[in-house]
């Protein structure tokens, strides 16, 4: 791993949160990330990870914000992963916050103000999930917090709804972290994000093991966010994502589920798989999914997927049946 020479300092008086962003070929979107960013009504300390990048985004990040002594950037020596490259900043960070951001994105002047707020709240706050709006369409919302049912299905509230929705705040299932503050000291009580997913579901498996530890996971409506979306993967069904969608998708139930509650669910995550197999088919991609979830079992039994599992502890178990709760309820709000 490479990093630019400049001292990175500590935490300055002043500074809550330290923005991490993972970039791998993000030239058309880094820039209005960045500037935005600068603009932001808060101090802010402001680390890029970079993947490797072979379009000239890197080269654009040394030219103009390499000197800027609130920026620093980390280049890494080969694409490995959004999770790795994340936790490379996460680690790099001095601040009480990490503000996790996807390189294409668009922040409000005050979004990481808003953030902020939510999180002193409680000290029981892990994560603040922003609302995401869509950058093509910004009468319409992206992500107002992210969701898992009984199905073994992960998807975004609000996803095309009106924007003016989902205007309270509340507590989530997990924030997405393509836009979410992170309490620092709570990934030492639960880890960082498992490299092993390498990229997708990763924020809510850190979300479901945050809910396990009886950690909160809060929405805060009015940090706005502007999102593009599969700026990276290239469109939002493609054999890469489904691949990885898949095998993470498996990982996750093992990793976070303790036996009985797998058996409990096990008709509706067949019914799940089923549905989800029978989509894919349609769109040419039904082999995809399905070597993603022989991939996902052999990742599960692995020795780093055993070593990974949560382990049940009865001291959490009124957190377990809110989780079981929120499977159920999510399940009835993915079609209603």
């Amino acid at each position: 791993m490479e990093v630019n020479e400049k001292q990175v300092l500590g935490n300055e008086e002043g500074i809550k949160t330290t923005v991490v962003i993972p970039n791998y070929n993000g030239i058309n979107y880094i820039e209005d990330c960045m500037e935005s960013l600068l603009k932001s009504d808060v101090p802010l300390r402001i680390i890029v990870v970079d993947n490797k990048s072979g379009d000239g985004s890197r080269e654009l990040l040394a030219e103009k914000y390499g000197d800027l002594q609130q920026v620093e950037l980390i280049f890494l020596e080969e694409n490995t992963g959004f999770c790795h490259a994340v936790n490379v900043g996460i680690q790099a960070a001095k601040t009480e916050y990490v503000f996790l951001l996807n390189n294409d994105t668009v922040v409000e002047k005050d979004c990481v103000s808003e953030l902020e707020k939510q999180m002193l709240r409680s000290q029981d706050i892990f994560s603040v999930g922003s609302k995401m709006i869509n950058m093509r369409n910004p009468d319409k919302i992206d992500d107002a917090g992210d969701l898992y049912c009984a199905l073994g299905w992960a998807f975004a509230r609000g996803k095309d709804k009106e924007r003016n929705a989902y205007g309270k705040e509340d507590r989530i299932f997990a924030a997405c972290a393509g836009a979410a503050l992170y309490r620092r000291s709570i990934f030492e009580a639960i880890g960082l994000f498992d490299e092993a997913h390498f990229a997708y579901l990763e924020d809510i498996d850190i979300g479901y093991r945050a809910n396990i530890h009886g950690y909160l996971n809060v929405f805060a409506p009015k940090a706005i966010v502007y999102h593009a979306g599969s700026a990276v993967s290239g469109s939002r069904h493609n054999e890469f994502k489904v691949d990885l969608s898949a095998r993470n998708g498996i990982y996750l139930i093992y990793k976070n589920m303790p036996f009985l509650q797998i058996l409990l669910n096990l008709p509706f995550l067949l019914a799940g798989y089923l549905i989800k197999w029978f989509f894919f088919a349609l769109k040419g991609l039904g082999g995809v999914y399905r070597k993603g979830i022989g991939k996902g079992f052999a990742l599960a039994f692995s020795a780093k997927g055993r070593a990974a599992k949560q382990r049940f502890k009865a001291g959490n178990f009124s957190n377990y049946l809110w989780i079981q709760w929120q499977l159920w309820i999510n399940t009835l709000r993915r079609f209603f």
